[in-house]
């Protein structure tokens, strides 16, 4: 390789590590392969979607069984928690439906 050539791939590679990415390399099958690219570029993205896939991810891998109470802690966090909404259902009369 000329010296030009690790030039341009040293240059690439500082550039990536500015935006905080990092190549690397991994071995899997090749049916995976699309899937790995499509879930490491998604992860590159950053943002809401990344962060729910990578806490899907590592909370797979790391093997741990689910917490208890999630559903509880998620209902909890509503912004609707605490007013005073009634939701009570309204009986009316039954509609006829023909089919």
């Amino acid at each position: 390789m000329s010296n030009s050539q690790k030039r341009a791939i040293q240059n690439y590679r500082s550039r990536l590590g500015e935006r905080g990415l990092a190549r690397f390399e991994v071995l899997g099958l090749d049916a995976d392969r699309t899937l790995i690219r499509e879930m490491a570029r998604r992860l590159a993205e950053g943002g809401t979607e990344a962060a729910r896939l990578r806490d899907v991810l590592t909370k797979t891998v790391s093997g741990d069984p689910p917490k208890k109470g999630g559903v509880y802690a998620w209902l909890r966090s509503s912004p609707l928690v605490g007013t005073d909404i009634d939701l009570e259902r309204v009986k009316g009369k039954v509609r006829e439906i023909d089919l």
